[in-house]
């Protein structure tokens, strides 16, 4: 990487760092880009050359933070542990839980910015494949699943939805007493888009 490109790469880390530390302690509504860029010591000029507004940056963020959260959890996924797709799946859940239990105000931008619509805008612009690796670990399982974004869909909404309050607030209970529950319901909703041996057959 040249010079130039590796400037333009670090100014555009620099507003991203400096957005992310602003959402997560002022609030998305009441950070302007005008903060951002004095924050990160910038002329307003050169957020435009990055981003094209404030949801803009946001966006990124969403899939580059949860990317990060995905990254972590699968590069300590021991895949001779997790012989089925639904073990796979619970402990990328296990260790992304833990994640965000270890950082809620991380946890906070997450889950209160990700919505399916959202993530899958964020997909799109992402240089890194992620359904991508999600189809390579239900394929390297062996098992045939239908419709797997589907799939990704549900239990995305599932953990995103229940694991807010029960982290930052304990509510109803804690993480550690859920986390059964919650890995059970993944393990059934794996199950109800298993393709049934019958199914195979036709």
């Amino acid at each position: 990487m040249g010079k130039v490109a590796e400037n333009k790469q670090q100014k555009e880390q620099n507003l991203l760092d400096t957005a992310f530390e602003l959402f997560t302690t002022k609030g998305f509504a009441k950070t302007s880009i005008a903060d951002i860029v004095e924050r990160a010591g910038m002329a307003k000029g050169t957020f435009y050359l990055y981003f094209r507004d404030k949801y803009d940056i946001q966006e990124k963020l969403i899939v580059r933070k949860a990317g990060q959260v995905f990254h972590h959890a699968l590069s300590h996924l021991d895949f001779s542990r997790c012989a089925s797709f639904a073990d796979r799946l619970t402990a990328i859940a296990d260790d992304a839980l833990e994640q965000l239990q270890k950082d809620p105000g991380l946890l906070r931008f997450i889950n209160k910015n990700l919505s399916w619509g959202i993530f899958r805008r964020a997909l799109h612009k992402s240089s890194d494949d992620y359904l991508g690796t999600f189809e390579r670990i239900l394929a390297d399982s062996g098992e045939q699943i239908e419709e797997p974004v589907l799939l990704l869909y549900t239990i995305l909404e599932l953990v995103s939805s229940t694991c807010h309050s029960v982290i930052l607030e304990k509510d109803p209970v804690d993480l550690e007493r859920y986390k059964p529950y919650l890995y059970r319901s993944i393990r059934a909703i794996v199950e109800s888009f298993r393709v049934k041996a019958e199914e195979k057959t036709e």
